[in-house]
């Protein structure tokens, strides 16, 4: 057996192949892709949360088949063949959605649907499946899946706290009574512009804390 194949199923390697999108390599803040789905859906947390679930089981799963067909895909027409798997988990996903949480999948809308065309997906089957074993490509698909996720979480709790006083549909400002404080929801929090503006700061600080990050970019 190769030493590839002996390489323990939680090694180092395949560790940071999980962590590193979380952070030093985050597919939104670094690589800045996906960010159209990131500035469309984070007004609240719970379509959020939905999403980021949903990109990171379509990515890993997608991962895993398209490594698993690697050497039976021609090259000329790889591409389809990629976007048929996703397409299909898309499809998969989005049934899921409307038959047990169809509030969530109409406040998403047509996003479900363009996860198709998701950057961060084809990006990793591209560069990352078509080239690796099974595994690791699923660890990959998770790790670029959850660092995706964290950016939206983070994003939609700024705007639906400040912008509607509440955190998943609960009522935290009027809980703590700031509104009797003379406090008012920012109406903007919940406009497109600001979410570009929380990503950017978001972008901001981690690179700020990390300066290797704006060497590579």
């Amino acid at each position: 057996m190769s030493n590839q194949e002996k390489e323990p199923m939680f090694s180092a390697k395949n560790l940071k192949l999980f962590t590193a999108p979380l952070g030093s390599d985050n597919p939104i803040t670094v690589q800045v892709l996906g960010i159209c789905s990131a500035l469309a859906v984070t007004v609240k947390l719970k379509p959020a949360i939905v999403m980021a679930l949903s990109v990171t089981i379509v990515v890993a799963v997608s991962n895993v088949v398209i490594a698993a067909m690697r050497k039976y895909i021609p090259d000329r027409i790889r591409i389809i063949v990629q976007l048929v798997v996703i397409a299909t988990m898309v499809i998969l996903v989005d049934q899921f959605l409307k038959a047990y949480a169809f509030d969530v999948s109409k406040q998403l809308s047509v996003f479900v649907g363009l996860i198709i065309t998701n950057c961060i997906i084809m990006g990793r089957l591209e560069a990352f499946a078509m080239a690796n074993k099974p595994w690791p490509s699923f660890i990959d698909g998770l790790g670029n899946g959850a660092g995706y996720g964290i950016i939206l979480i983070i994003v939609a709790f700024f705007r639906e706290l400040l912008g509607s006083g509440t955190i998943y549909g609960y009522p935290v400002i009027e809980k703590l009574g700031i509104y009797s404080t003379g406090y008012e929801n920012n109406g903007m929090m919940i406009l497109p512009p600001m979410a570009l503006i929380a990503l950017g700061i978001i972008i901001w600080v981690q690179r700020s804390r990390n300066k290797s990050l704006i060497e590579k970019k």
